[in-house]
Protein backbone atom coordinates (compact mmCIF):
# COMPACT_ATOMS: atom_id res chain seq x y z
CA UNK A 1 0.00 0.00 0.00
CA UNK A 2 1.07 3.36 -1.39
CA UNK A 3 2.06 6.93 0.93
CA UNK A 4 -1.05 9.57 1.15
CA UNK A 5 0.06 12.85 2.31
CA UNK A 6 -2.12 16.30 2.63
CA UNK A 7 0.36 19.52 2.18
CA UNK A 8 -1.46 22.79 3.20
CA UNK A 9 0.40 25.43 1.06
CA UNK A 10 -1.94 28.33 2.90
CA UNK A 11 -4.91 28.71 4.88
CA UNK A 12 -3.65 27.46 8.14
CA UNK A 13 -2.62 29.91 11.16
CA UNK A 14 -4.34 32.97 9.03
CA UNK A 15 -7.55 33.84 7.28
CA UNK A 16 -7.59 33.05 3.40
CA UNK A 17 -5.06 31.82 0.95
CA UNK A 18 -6.61 28.49 1.00
CA UNK A 19 -4.81 26.25 -0.66
CA UNK A 20 -3.81 22.34 -0.29
CA UNK A 21 -2.28 19.64 -2.05
CA UNK A 22 -3.08 15.51 -1.53
CA UNK A 23 -0.62 13.63 -2.59
CA UNK A 24 -0.78 9.59 -3.41
CA UNK A 25 2.65 7.72 -4.90
CA UNK A 26 3.21 11.03 -6.77
CA UNK A 27 0.66 11.70 -8.30
CA UNK A 28 -1.28 14.92 -6.68
CA UNK A 29 -4.39 16.81 -6.76
CA UNK A 30 -4.68 20.49 -5.34
CA UNK A 31 -7.78 21.79 -3.30
CA UNK A 32 -8.73 25.32 -3.64
CA UNK A 33 -6.18 28.34 -5.43
CA UNK A 34 -6.68 31.51 -3.24
CA UNK A 35 -5.65 34.66 -2.25
CA UNK A 36 -5.61 36.91 0.83
CA UNK A 37 -5.76 40.41 1.38
CA UNK A 38 -2.59 42.55 2.17
CA UNK A 39 -1.93 44.16 5.87
CA UNK A 40 -0.46 47.07 7.39
CA UNK A 41 3.04 44.72 6.89
CA UNK A 42 2.52 44.94 3.19
CA UNK A 43 2.16 48.41 1.63
CA UNK A 44 1.24 48.77 -2.18
CA UNK A 45 0.62 45.27 -2.18
CA UNK A 46 -3.10 44.33 -3.94
CA UNK A 47 -3.33 40.38 -3.02
CA UNK A 48 -1.13 38.12 -1.55
CA UNK A 49 -1.17 34.23 -3.06
CA UNK A 50 0.76 31.04 -1.35
CA UNK A 51 4.05 30.25 -2.92
CA UNK A 52 3.50 27.44 -5.86
CA UNK A 53 6.28 27.97 -7.59
CA UNK A 54 7.91 24.54 -6.22
CA UNK A 55 5.08 22.70 -8.49
CA UNK A 56 6.53 23.59 -11.45
CA UNK A 57 9.17 20.74 -11.71
CA UNK A 58 7.22 18.49 -10.91
CA UNK A 59 3.79 19.65 -13.14
CA UNK A 60 2.85 16.23 -14.78
CA UNK A 61 2.03 15.25 -11.46
CA UNK A 62 -0.58 17.34 -10.45
CA UNK A 63 -4.18 15.75 -11.82
CA UNK A 64 -6.38 18.80 -11.86
CA UNK A 65 -7.65 21.83 -9.38
CA UNK A 66 -10.45 21.05 -7.41
CA UNK A 67 -12.56 23.98 -6.24
CA UNK A 68 -14.74 23.94 -3.77
CA UNK A 69 -17.00 27.75 -3.87
CA UNK A 70 -16.64 30.16 -6.03
CA UNK A 71 -14.98 33.06 -2.81
CA UNK A 72 -12.01 34.81 -3.45
CA UNK A 73 -10.28 33.06 -0.87
CA UNK A 74 -10.34 30.12 -2.12
CA UNK A 75 -10.13 30.57 -6.07
CA UNK A 76 -8.36 33.89 -6.34
CA UNK A 77 -4.78 32.73 -7.12
CA UNK A 78 -6.29 30.49 -9.88
CA UNK A 79 -5.24 33.18 -12.61
CA UNK A 80 -1.42 32.95 -11.36
CA UNK A 81 -1.72 29.65 -10.82
CA UNK A 82 -2.62 29.30 -14.66
CA UNK A 83 0.26 31.89 -15.34
CA UNK A 84 2.74 29.26 -14.22
CA UNK A 85 1.24 25.97 -15.20
CA UNK A 86 -1.00 23.87 -17.41
CA UNK A 87 -3.77 22.11 -15.02
CA UNK A 88 -7.62 21.44 -15.52
CA UNK A 89 -10.19 23.66 -12.99
CA UNK A 90 -12.90 21.38 -11.73
CA UNK A 91 -15.45 23.30 -10.00
CA UNK A 92 -19.49 23.65 -10.17
CA UNK A 93 -21.71 25.52 -12.37
CA UNK A 94 -21.53 29.09 -10.38
CA UNK A 95 -17.41 28.71 -9.12
CA UNK A 96 -16.11 27.65 -12.80
CA UNK A 97 -18.08 31.26 -14.10
CA UNK A 98 -16.12 33.42 -11.41
CA UNK A 99 -13.08 31.98 -12.42
CA UNK A 100 -13.73 32.82 -16.04
CA UNK A 101 -14.67 35.60 -15.81
CA UNK A 102 -11.70 36.83 -13.80
CA UNK A 103 -10.15 35.09 -16.00
CA UNK A 104 -10.93 37.96 -18.71
CA UNK A 105 -8.43 40.31 -17.44
CA UNK A 106 -5.53 38.02 -17.77
CA UNK A 107 -3.26 37.05 -20.62
CA UNK A 108 -2.67 33.61 -20.62
CA UNK A 109 -0.05 31.34 -22.51
CA UNK A 110 -2.72 28.38 -22.56
CA UNK A 111 -6.31 27.96 -23.29
CA UNK A 112 -7.27 26.70 -19.66
CA UNK A 113 -9.18 23.55 -19.23
CA UNK A 114 -12.33 23.84 -17.37
CA UNK A 115 -14.41 20.62 -16.09
CA UNK A 116 -18.04 21.60 -14.56
CA UNK A 117 -18.67 18.90 -12.18
CA UNK A 118 -22.65 17.83 -10.46
CA UNK A 119 -22.53 16.99 -6.81
CA UNK A 120 -23.00 13.70 -6.55
CA UNK A 121 -21.26 12.37 -10.17
CA UNK A 122 -17.92 10.91 -9.20
CA UNK A 123 -15.10 10.92 -11.14
CA UNK A 124 -11.34 9.45 -11.36
CA UNK A 125 -8.30 11.60 -11.88
CA UNK A 126 -5.36 9.08 -11.85
CA UNK A 127 -5.69 7.32 -8.43
CA UNK A 128 -8.51 9.77 -6.41
CA UNK A 129 -12.15 8.81 -7.29
CA UNK A 130 -13.62 12.02 -6.28
CA UNK A 131 -16.70 13.35 -5.34
CA UNK A 132 -18.21 16.65 -4.56
CA UNK A 133 -20.70 17.08 -1.96
CA UNK A 134 -23.20 20.03 -1.89
CA UNK A 135 -23.30 22.22 1.72
CA UNK A 136 -24.75 25.52 2.70
CA UNK A 137 -22.46 28.47 2.82
CA UNK A 138 -22.57 32.39 1.95
CA UNK A 139 -22.37 31.32 -1.42
CA UNK A 140 -24.08 29.75 -3.92
CA UNK A 141 -22.93 26.06 -5.29
CA UNK A 142 -20.55 25.29 -2.65
CA UNK A 143 -19.35 21.77 -2.15
CA UNK A 144 -17.32 19.87 0.07
CA UNK A 145 -14.84 17.09 -1.12
CA UNK A 146 -14.65 13.18 -0.61
CA UNK A 147 -11.45 11.74 -2.55
CA UNK A 148 -11.57 8.18 -2.25
CA UNK A 149 -7.70 6.98 -1.83
CA UNK A 150 -6.21 3.53 -2.26
CA UNK A 151 -4.88 4.39 1.68
CA UNK A 152 -8.83 5.30 2.25
CA UNK A 153 -11.11 8.26 2.49
CA UNK A 154 -10.33 11.65 2.58
CA UNK A 155 -13.06 14.18 3.44
CA UNK A 156 -12.74 17.99 2.90
CA UNK A 157 -15.99 20.24 4.23
CA UNK A 158 -14.97 23.39 2.07
CA UNK A 159 -16.41 26.20 3.89
CA UNK A 160 -19.86 25.35 5.42
CA UNK A 161 -22.67 25.70 7.88
CA UNK A 162 -25.98 24.10 8.30
CA UNK A 163 -28.31 25.87 6.99
CA UNK A 164 -31.75 24.49 7.60
CA UNK A 165 -33.61 26.98 5.28
CA UNK A 166 -30.87 27.93 2.45
CA UNK A 167 -32.11 30.78 0.05
CA UNK A 168 -31.98 28.30 -2.97
CA UNK A 169 -33.90 25.17 -0.93
CA UNK A 170 -30.44 22.86 -1.51
CA UNK A 171 -29.42 22.00 1.99
CA UNK A 172 -26.41 20.61 2.65
CA UNK A 173 -26.26 17.11 1.72
CA UNK A 174 -25.57 15.51 5.06
CA UNK A 175 -27.00 12.15 4.42
CA UNK A 176 -24.17 11.80 1.69
CA UNK A 177 -21.36 12.59 4.48
CA UNK A 178 -22.71 10.13 6.77
CA UNK A 179 -22.51 7.42 3.74
CA UNK A 180 -18.83 8.23 3.78
CA UNK A 181 -18.89 7.98 7.61
CA UNK A 182 -20.68 4.72 7.89
CA UNK A 183 -17.89 2.93 5.61
CA UNK A 184 -14.73 4.57 7.49
CA UNK A 185 -12.84 8.11 6.48
CA UNK A 186 -9.59 7.76 6.94
CA UNK A 187 -8.88 11.53 7.43
CA UNK A 188 -10.80 14.65 7.65
CA UNK A 189 -9.95 18.43 7.06
CA UNK A 190 -12.55 20.72 8.35
CA UNK A 191 -13.67 24.68 8.42
CA UNK A 192 -12.74 25.99 11.95
CA UNK A 193 -13.55 29.54 10.96
CA UNK A 194 -15.99 30.06 13.91
CA UNK A 195 -15.02 27.17 16.52
CA UNK A 196 -15.21 30.06 19.16
CA UNK A 197 -18.92 30.63 18.89
CA UNK A 198 -21.55 28.28 20.61
CA UNK A 199 -24.48 27.26 19.41
CA UNK A 200 -25.59 26.85 15.59
CA UNK A 201 -25.34 29.51 13.15
CA UNK A 202 -28.64 31.77 11.64
CA UNK A 203 -29.98 31.03 8.24
CA UNK A 204 -29.61 33.88 5.49
CA UNK A 205 -33.17 34.08 5.58
CA UNK A 206 -32.45 36.23 8.46
CA UNK A 207 -30.88 38.69 6.68
CA UNK A 208 -33.66 38.59 4.30
CA UNK A 209 -36.26 39.50 6.83
CA UNK A 210 -34.09 42.00 8.48
CA UNK A 211 -34.12 43.91 4.89
CA UNK A 212 -37.71 43.43 4.98
CA UNK A 213 -38.38 44.61 8.52
CA UNK A 214 -35.59 47.65 7.51
CA UNK A 215 -36.30 48.98 3.90
CA UNK A 216 -39.80 50.48 5.20
CA UNK A 217 -38.11 52.74 7.23
CA UNK A 218 -35.29 54.19 4.93
CA UNK A 219 -36.29 58.02 4.61
CA UNK A 220 -34.57 58.48 1.48
CA UNK A 221 -32.35 56.51 -0.39
CA UNK A 222 -30.75 52.63 1.18
CA UNK A 223 -27.38 52.07 0.49
CA UNK A 224 -25.86 48.25 0.90
CA UNK A 225 -22.69 47.02 0.73
CA UNK A 226 -21.60 43.41 0.79
CA UNK A 227 -19.45 40.96 -1.08
CA UNK A 228 -19.63 40.48 -4.39
CA UNK A 229 -19.49 37.06 -4.66
CA UNK A 230 -22.76 36.72 -1.90
CA UNK A 231 -25.06 36.09 -4.56
CA UNK A 232 -27.94 35.51 -2.40
CA UNK A 233 -27.56 38.36 -0.11
CA UNK A 234 -27.90 40.53 -3.45
CA UNK A 235 -30.69 38.69 -4.37
CA UNK A 236 -32.28 39.50 -0.86
CA UNK A 237 -31.50 43.02 -1.14
CA UNK A 238 -33.45 42.96 -4.64
CA UNK A 239 -36.54 41.38 -3.27
CA UNK A 240 -36.65 43.77 -0.04
CA UNK A 241 -36.02 46.90 -2.57
CA UNK A 242 -38.85 45.37 -4.70
CA UNK A 243 -41.54 45.01 -2.32
CA UNK A 244 -41.26 48.91 -1.23
CA UNK A 245 -41.04 49.59 -5.33
CA UNK A 246 -37.58 50.99 -5.07
CA UNK A 247 -35.76 50.65 -8.48
CA UNK A 248 -31.58 48.55 -7.96
CA UNK A 249 -28.54 50.31 -8.74
CA UNK A 250 -25.76 47.83 -8.83
CA UNK A 251 -21.85 50.05 -8.40
CA UNK A 252 -18.55 48.24 -8.03
CA UNK A 253 -16.58 46.59 -10.54
CA UNK A 254 -16.63 42.87 -8.80
CA UNK A 255 -20.31 43.24 -7.55
CA UNK A 256 -21.23 43.73 -11.51
CA UNK A 257 -19.29 40.98 -13.00
CA UNK A 258 -20.61 39.14 -10.15
CA UNK A 259 -23.99 40.03 -10.30
CA UNK A 260 -23.97 39.48 -14.47
CA UNK A 261 -22.35 35.58 -14.67
CA UNK A 262 -24.87 34.55 -11.97
CA UNK A 263 -27.67 35.85 -13.75
CA UNK A 264 -26.20 34.64 -17.21
CA UNK A 265 -26.23 31.35 -15.45
CA UNK A 266 -29.14 31.17 -13.55
CA UNK A 267 -28.50 31.99 -10.24
CA UNK A 268 -30.32 35.76 -9.56
CA UNK A 269 -33.56 36.88 -10.91
CA UNK A 270 -33.01 40.64 -11.15
CA UNK A 271 -36.38 42.32 -13.20
CA UNK A 272 -34.47 44.61 -15.86
CA UNK A 273 -37.20 47.27 -15.41
CA UNK A 274 -35.59 47.24 -12.03
CA UNK A 275 -32.08 48.17 -12.82
CA UNK A 276 -31.22 51.82 -13.27
CA UNK A 277 -27.81 53.20 -14.12
CA UNK A 278 -25.40 55.04 -11.83
CA UNK A 279 -25.35 58.17 -14.34
CA UNK A 280 -29.13 58.19 -14.36
CA UNK A 281 -29.17 58.75 -10.12
CA UNK A 282 -28.98 62.26 -10.11
CA UNK A 283 -32.63 63.35 -11.48
CA UNK A 284 -34.40 60.28 -9.32
CA UNK A 285 -36.02 60.80 -5.88
CA UNK A 286 -34.00 59.59 -3.14
CA UNK A 287 -36.94 57.30 -2.13
CA UNK A 288 -36.70 55.08 -4.85
CA UNK A 289 -33.53 53.90 -5.13
CA UNK A 290 -31.36 51.15 -3.57
CA UNK A 291 -27.81 50.83 -4.52
CA UNK A 292 -25.77 47.91 -4.02
CA UNK A 293 -22.42 48.37 -4.00
CA UNK A 294 -18.87 46.75 -2.72
CA UNK A 295 -16.82 47.84 0.40
CA UNK A 296 -17.87 46.41 3.03
CA UNK A 297 -14.59 46.00 4.40
CA UNK A 298 -13.17 49.85 4.02
CA UNK A 299 -11.50 48.83 0.92
CA UNK A 300 -9.38 52.65 0.09
CA UNK A 301 -10.74 52.70 -3.51
CA UNK A 302 -14.54 51.17 -2.96
CA UNK A 303 -17.48 53.35 -3.70
CA UNK A 304 -18.91 53.27 0.06
CA UNK A 305 -15.29 54.36 1.18
CA UNK A 306 -15.85 56.97 -1.67
CA UNK A 307 -18.88 57.87 -1.04
CA UNK A 308 -18.10 58.27 3.34
CA UNK A 309 -14.87 60.51 1.33
CA UNK A 310 -17.58 62.94 -0.10
CA UNK A 311 -15.47 62.22 -3.94
CA UNK A 312 -17.55 59.65 -5.50
CA UNK A 313 -18.43 60.21 -8.89
CA UNK A 314 -22.24 59.66 -9.04
CA UNK A 315 -22.95 59.98 -5.13
CA UNK A 316 -23.07 62.52 -2.37
CA UNK A 317 -24.58 61.33 0.70
CA UNK A 318 -26.89 63.20 2.50
CA UNK A 319 -28.64 63.32 5.93
CA UNK A 320 -30.97 60.52 5.80
CA UNK A 321 -29.60 58.29 3.88
CA UNK A 322 -29.31 55.05 5.29
CA UNK A 323 -25.99 52.94 4.57
CA UNK A 324 -26.11 49.14 5.52
CA UNK A 325 -22.48 47.21 5.65
CA UNK A 326 -23.96 43.88 5.58
CA UNK A 327 -20.64 42.02 5.89
CA UNK A 328 -18.44 40.76 8.69
CA UNK A 329 -15.31 42.21 9.67
CA UNK A 330 -12.44 40.47 8.11
CA UNK A 331 -9.93 39.95 10.96
CA UNK A 332 -7.41 43.02 10.30
CA UNK A 333 -9.54 45.12 8.67
CA UNK A 334 -11.19 46.28 12.27
CA UNK A 335 -9.83 49.56 11.97
CA UNK A 336 -10.42 50.70 8.17
CA UNK A 337 -14.65 49.59 8.64
CA UNK A 338 -14.53 51.82 12.16
CA UNK A 339 -12.82 54.26 10.42
CA UNK A 340 -15.50 54.53 7.52
CA UNK A 341 -18.60 53.89 9.97
CA UNK A 342 -17.57 57.36 10.96
CA UNK A 343 -16.79 59.17 8.13
CA UNK A 344 -20.54 57.98 6.74
CA UNK A 345 -21.91 59.39 9.90
CA UNK A 346 -20.25 62.52 9.55
CA UNK A 347 -22.17 62.65 5.92
CA UNK A 348 -25.35 62.42 8.36
CA UNK A 349 -25.69 58.84 6.97
CA UNK A 350 -27.95 56.14 9.00
CA UNK A 351 -25.54 53.46 9.28
CA UNK A 352 -26.15 49.77 10.20
CA UNK A 353 -23.69 47.30 10.82
CA UNK A 354 -23.32 43.53 12.22
CA UNK A 355 -22.81 45.32 16.00
CA UNK A 356 -25.79 47.14 15.76
CA UNK A 357 -28.46 44.78 13.77
CA UNK A 358 -28.73 41.96 12.38
CA UNK A 359 -28.02 42.51 8.90
CA UNK A 360 -25.09 39.65 8.34
CA UNK A 361 -25.04 36.19 9.49
CA UNK A 362 -22.09 34.10 8.71
CA UNK A 363 -21.68 31.79 6.36
CA UNK A 364 -19.45 28.86 8.48
CA UNK A 365 -20.09 26.67 10.95
CA UNK A 366 -20.28 27.67 14.58
CA UNK A 367 -19.00 24.59 17.17
CA UNK A 368 -22.63 22.59 17.41
CA UNK A 369 -22.79 22.24 13.27
CA UNK A 370 -18.75 21.44 13.78
CA UNK A 371 -20.04 18.42 16.02
CA UNK A 372 -22.62 17.06 13.82
CA UNK A 373 -20.25 16.86 11.06
CA UNK A 374 -17.43 15.05 13.25
CA UNK A 375 -20.35 13.53 14.74
CA UNK A 376 -21.55 12.02 11.09
CA UNK A 377 -18.02 11.56 9.20
CA UNK A 378 -15.88 9.97 12.23
CA UNK A 379 -12.57 10.40 11.40
CA UNK A 380 -9.61 8.64 12.29
CA UNK A 381 -7.21 11.59 11.54
CA UNK A 382 -8.57 15.24 11.82
CA UNK A 383 -6.96 18.33 10.49
CA UNK A 384 -8.39 21.66 11.20
CA UNK A 385 -8.11 24.49 8.46
CA UNK A 386 -9.29 27.51 7.49
CA UNK A 387 -8.76 29.56 10.76
CA UNK A 388 -6.03 31.50 12.77
CA UNK A 389 -3.98 29.14 15.05
CA UNK A 390 -6.24 29.22 18.15
CA UNK A 391 -8.71 28.43 15.44
CA UNK A 392 -7.36 25.20 14.48
CA UNK A 393 -6.13 24.13 18.29
CA UNK A 394 -9.77 25.08 19.32
CA UNK A 395 -11.23 22.76 16.49
CA UNK A 396 -8.69 20.12 17.21
CA UNK A 397 -9.74 20.02 20.73
CA UNK A 398 -13.44 19.70 19.78
CA UNK A 399 -12.82 16.64 17.64
CA UNK A 400 -11.09 15.14 20.73
CA UNK A 401 -14.62 16.02 22.79
CA UNK A 402 -16.12 14.27 19.89
CA UNK A 403 -14.55 10.99 19.78
CA UNK A 404 -11.29 11.45 17.75
CA UNK A 405 -8.34 9.93 19.71
CA UNK A 406 -5.51 12.70 20.85
CA UNK A 407 -2.48 11.40 18.68
CA UNK A 408 -4.74 11.37 15.93
CA UNK A 409 -5.74 15.61 15.59
CA UNK A 410 -3.25 16.86 13.57
CA UNK A 411 -2.91 20.78 13.88
CA UNK A 412 -0.30 21.79 10.75
CA UNK A 413 1.62 24.92 9.90
CA UNK A 414 1.52 25.83 5.66
CA UNK A 415 3.98 24.26 4.00
CA UNK A 416 4.17 20.93 6.85
CA UNK A 417 3.62 17.13 4.98
CA UNK A 418 0.95 15.04 7.19
CA UNK A 419 2.16 11.72 5.75
CA UNK A 420 0.24 8.26 5.86
CA UNK A 421 1.60 5.06 5.32
CA UNK A 422 0.25 2.00 6.80
CA UNK A 423 -0.54 1.86 9.98
CA UNK A 424 2.18 4.77 10.73
CA UNK A 425 1.44 8.43 10.14
CA UNK A 426 4.08 11.76 10.87
CA UNK A 427 4.49 15.39 9.96
CA UNK A 428 7.88 16.32 7.69
CA UNK A 429 8.47 19.27 6.08
CA UNK A 430 7.49 19.95 2.49
CA UNK A 431 8.08 23.63 1.93
CA UNK A 432 8.73 27.09 3.51
CA UNK A 433 4.67 27.65 3.05
CA UNK A 434 5.47 31.07 1.46
CA UNK A 435 3.89 33.57 -0.09
CA UNK A 436 3.94 35.39 -3.42
CA UNK A 437 3.23 39.10 -3.55
CA UNK A 438 0.94 40.23 -6.08
CA UNK A 439 0.44 43.79 -7.66
CA UNK A 440 -2.42 44.39 -10.06
CA UNK A 441 -2.41 41.41 -12.28
CA UNK A 442 1.42 40.63 -12.17
CA UNK A 443 2.82 38.42 -9.48
CA UNK A 444 5.38 41.47 -7.90
CA UNK A 445 8.72 41.41 -7.99
CA UNK A 446 8.90 42.75 -4.14
CA UNK A 447 10.71 40.95 -1.60
CA UNK A 448 11.51 41.71 1.91
CA UNK A 449 14.14 44.21 1.42
CA UNK A 450 11.44 46.07 -0.92
CA UNK A 451 8.71 45.77 1.74
CA UNK A 452 10.93 47.14 4.51
CA UNK A 453 12.01 50.08 2.51
CA UNK A 454 8.24 50.89 2.12
CA UNK A 455 7.79 50.83 5.66
CA UNK A 456 10.78 53.00 6.57
CA UNK A 457 8.75 55.37 3.65
CA UNK A 458 6.06 55.14 5.86
CA UNK A 459 7.09 55.75 8.91
CA UNK A 460 9.93 58.33 8.61
CA UNK A 461 9.95 59.61 5.03
CA UNK A 462 12.90 60.47 2.63
CA UNK A 463 15.29 62.94 1.93
CA UNK A 464 17.06 63.46 -1.11
CA UNK A 465 20.37 64.95 -1.33
CA UNK A 466 21.68 66.20 -4.59
CA UNK A 467 25.40 67.57 -5.63
CA UNK A 468 26.72 68.43 -8.88
CA UNK A 469 29.98 67.60 -9.91
CA UNK A 470 32.10 68.98 -12.38
CA UNK A 471 34.59 66.27 -13.45
CA UNK A 472 37.12 68.41 -15.54
CA UNK A 473 38.00 70.68 -12.22
CA UNK A 474 37.59 68.07 -9.86
CA UNK A 475 35.16 69.95 -7.49
CA UNK A 476 31.47 70.29 -6.55
CA UNK A 477 29.69 73.59 -8.65
CA UNK A 478 26.10 72.64 -7.17
CA UNK A 479 24.42 72.23 -3.70
CA UNK A 480 24.24 70.14 -1.39
CA UNK A 481 20.63 70.70 -1.69
CA UNK A 482 17.95 69.16 0.00
CA UNK A 483 14.47 67.59 -0.85
CA UNK A 484 12.33 66.32 1.88
CA UNK A 485 9.27 64.35 1.63
CA UNK A 486 6.91 62.70 4.23
CA UNK A 487 9.69 63.77 6.60
CA UNK A 488 8.73 67.06 8.18
CA UNK A 489 7.03 70.13 7.55
CA UNK A 490 8.80 72.11 10.58
CA UNK A 491 12.54 71.67 10.06
CA UNK A 492 14.14 75.25 10.02
CA UNK A 493 16.12 76.78 7.62
CA UNK A 494 18.94 76.78 10.25
CA UNK A 495 18.35 73.17 10.99
CA UNK A 496 18.17 72.95 6.80
CA UNK A 497 21.03 74.48 5.87
CA UNK A 498 23.21 72.45 9.17
CA UNK A 499 22.45 68.88 6.95
CA UNK A 500 23.60 70.46 4.27
CA UNK A 501 26.94 72.24 5.91
CA UNK A 502 26.69 68.49 7.33
CA UNK A 503 27.03 66.63 3.64
CA UNK A 504 29.53 69.47 2.63
CA UNK A 505 31.97 68.55 5.49
CA UNK A 506 32.04 64.76 4.62
CA UNK A 507 32.88 65.84 1.05
CA UNK A 508 35.78 68.71 1.55
CA UNK A 509 38.98 67.71 0.19
CA UNK A 510 37.91 65.30 -1.69
CA UNK A 511 39.01 65.45 -5.88
CA UNK A 512 36.26 64.11 -8.10
CA UNK A 513 37.36 63.29 -11.85
CA UNK A 514 36.04 60.51 -13.90
CA UNK A 515 37.54 57.39 -12.40
CA UNK A 516 35.83 58.63 -8.83
CA UNK A 517 34.23 56.18 -7.47
CA UNK A 518 30.50 57.67 -7.53
CA UNK A 519 28.95 54.64 -4.96
CA UNK A 520 31.40 55.24 -2.26
CA UNK A 521 30.49 58.87 -2.52
CA UNK A 522 26.87 58.27 -2.11
CA UNK A 523 27.32 56.10 0.62
CA UNK A 524 29.59 59.25 2.40
CA UNK A 525 26.68 61.05 1.78
CA UNK A 526 23.98 58.65 2.83
CA UNK A 527 26.31 58.04 6.40
CA UNK A 528 26.89 61.81 7.53
CA UNK A 529 23.03 62.82 6.74
CA UNK A 530 21.86 59.70 8.91
CA UNK A 531 24.06 60.58 11.46
CA UNK A 532 23.04 64.07 11.10
CA UNK A 533 19.44 63.85 11.88
CA UNK A 534 19.60 61.24 14.63
CA UNK A 535 21.35 63.40 16.46
CA UNK A 536 18.98 66.14 15.51
CA UNK A 537 15.76 64.68 15.74
CA UNK A 538 16.10 60.85 16.74
CA UNK A 539 14.84 59.99 13.73
CA UNK A 540 15.96 57.69 10.17
CA UNK A 541 14.66 59.06 6.96
CA UNK A 542 15.29 56.96 4.05
CA UNK A 543 18.35 59.01 2.05
CA UNK A 544 18.74 58.81 -1.13
CA UNK A 545 22.04 60.34 -2.53
CA UNK A 546 22.15 61.60 -5.88
CA UNK A 547 25.30 62.71 -7.94
CA UNK A 548 25.11 64.52 -11.21
CA UNK A 549 28.01 65.19 -13.31
CA UNK A 550 29.19 67.92 -15.90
Amino acid sequence: MGKLSFIPLGGLGEIGKNMALLEYDGDAVMIDAGLMFPDDRHPGIDYIIPDFNFLAETAGRLKGVLLTHGHEDHIGAVPYLLQKLNVPIYGTKLTLGFVKAKLEEFSLPHQPVFVEVDPKIAFDLGPFHIEFIRVTHSIVDACGLAITTPVGVVIHTGDFKIDPTPIDGIPIDLNRFADYGSKGVLMMMSDSTNVEREGYTLSEKVVGEEFERIFPKAKKRIIVACFASNIHRVQQVIEAAKKVNRKVCIMGRSMIRNTRVASDLGFMNIPSNMLVQPDNLKGMDPKEIVIITTGSQGEPMSSVTRMAMGDHKFISLQPDDMVILSARTIPGNERSISNIINHLYRQGAEVLYEAVSEIHVSGHACREEQKIMLALVKPKYFIPVHGEYRHLILHARLAEEMGVAGDNTIVLENGEKFIVEGNDAHIEKESEGGIILVDGKHIADVGNVVLRDRLHLSQDGVVVAMITVDTAQGKIVGGPDLVTRGFTESMSDDLMNEAKQAVQRTLDGENFDKNTDWNSVKEMMRKSLQKFYSQKSNRRPMILPVVMEM
